[in-house]
């Protein structure tokens, strides 16, 4: 019944354009990038009772923060488990899959609002949602690379920029949905759910009907492959049971973790921060998070294409030296009051963010090799999981804390952005670490 599912019926026919993969994997990561938006539901969610105002009985911040965490958790864990299951089976079977789970998601998270019980949208959105992203987002990594494997980290931006922009799209969505389910009874939030997981279900089934990999021992007209790798770069394989055990895959995953942790603690409260910051109109505060999302997306594209040019390890240099820089500076933006400021700092950073994801599966393919970086590149997205935690945990305590010590909410921010600075000098001191994989983890036949 779902034969067309299968690996062997995915493989390019003679004359297939490679230049057709990017659009499938667009069709999947917009989808799953939707989680870069989740932020514009934080405050109508915490008003789903009083309607117009909190009410003992909604929801807290805090609370409604682990949606979006648990989310992250399971996209790392989910990468993980399923990376080899990923590349066995095939990019097909696998973004079906990410589809199926990404819409119920947001499914059960509707009943989760209507019944008011927070325990299935944690279920909803943060673990089956959390699955479909999982799979969604490494589903057509390795397939790109294979492609273009003379342009790699171009390949890898190209898809993953999807995920960065599907916030651009998602937020004012989000918002005209809730517009539109919005009554005297409900602030919209179960209605624009429902909307969005059957949405999100369609283009994700285009992905999947579109997406091929390449025949056996297919390359691009006219590439040859060096004879003489780039430094830092192999052309040797690593199998990913070997892979996770050396240094440099742990060094990576720290350089991702930091960089990471670092921007997905803005990027998750950015709606609320602006409004707490600046007294934006949480329309104007949707408007930012847009603004990020268009600066996340272009990142991956422009950043991950320079580092086919200047190397991996130079470009993650350049995202913690001008990180830490714009991290010291943010809490200047707030007490001098400039929004402008604020918001050209945020979309660096943003930029950054976005681009150390479109760089990293590139990256892994440097060190260890084209053959098994998809199934790499799952495991080390559990440094994904970890800063989805401390991300989001950092920015809400910490601001939680801040204000019962009496400090004003626009101020609540100052010391969360200073130690996301500190957390950028552990990534530079990562990444200066990394050096080339010692040949004997390379396969036996290739060493």
């Amino acid at each position: 019944m779902f034969g067309f599912l299968d690996r062997e019926r995915t493989v390019a026919g003679p004359g297939f354009s490679r230049w057709m993969i990017p659009p499938a994997a667009l069709c999947i990561h917009l989808c799953i990038g939707q989680v870069y938006a989740l932020s514009v539901f934080n405050l109508p969610m915490t008003k789903l009772v009083g309607i117009t105002e909190s009410v003992p009985s909604d929801w807290l911040l805090t609370e409604i923060g682990w949606m979006y965490t648990l989310a992250i958790v399971f996209l790392g864990l989910s990468a993980a488990f399923f990376g080899r299951w990923v590349e066995e089976g095939g990019p097909r079977r696998a973004m079906f899959t990410a589809g199926m789970c990404w819409s119920s998601g947001f499914l059960v998270s509707a009943l989760g609002v209507y019944l008011h019980n927070i325990w299935l949208i944690y279920l909803g959105y943060g673990v089956l949602g959390g699955i479909g992203l999982g799979l969604g987002y490494i589903s057509p990594v390795s397939t790109l690379i294979k492609w273009f494997p003379d342009r790699p980290g171009m390949a890898t931006g190209m898809a993953i920029m999807g995920f960065g922009g599907g916030a651009f799209l998602a937020s004012p969505l989000s918002v005209w949905l809730m517009e539109v389910f919005r009554s005297d009874t409900s602030v919209g939030v179960a209605g624009a759910f429902v909307g969005l997981g059957c949405i999100y279900f369609v283009f994700a089934m285009v992905g999947a009907a579109i997406v091929r990999v390449p025949a056996e021992g297919w390359k691009p007209e006219g590439w040859q492959p060096p004879v003489t790798p780039k430094k830092l770069t192999t052309t040797a394989n690593v199998h990913v049971d070997v892979a996770w055990k050396t240094p440099q895959f742990w060094c990576i995953w720290v350089v991702l973790c930091m960089n990471v942790t670092a921007g997905i603690g803005v990027l998750g409260q950015a709606s609320v921060m602006s409004q707490e910051m600046f007294g934006l109109t949480v329309a104007a505060g949707a408007g930012f998070v847009g603004v990020l999302s268009l600066s996340n997306m272009l990142g991956r594209i422009f950043w991950a294409s320079l580092s086919d040019v200047i190397g991996r390890k130079n470009t993650y240099f350049c995202f913690f030296l001008i990180g830490i820089a714009l991290y010291s500076l943010v809490p200047s933006t707030g007490s001098i009051g400039s929004v402008l400021l604020f918001v050209i700092c945020s979309a660096v950073i943003l930029t950054m963010y976005g681009g150390g994801f479109a760089t990293v599966p590139a990256y892994l393919k440097d060190m260890f090799g084209t053959k098994y970086v998809g199934a790499i590149h799952g495991r080390l997205l559990t440094a994904w999981a970890v800063a989805g935690v401390l991300g989001p945990v950092l920015v809400n305590y910490i601001r939680q804390y801040q204000i019962d010590s009496g400090i004003p909410p626009a101020q609540a921010y100052n010391t969360t952005m200073y130690i996301m600075a500190g957390l950028l000098v552990v990534g530079l001191i990562a990444n200066s670490l990394i050096k080339p994989v010692d040949p004997k983890h390379h396969l036996a036949e290739e060493s």
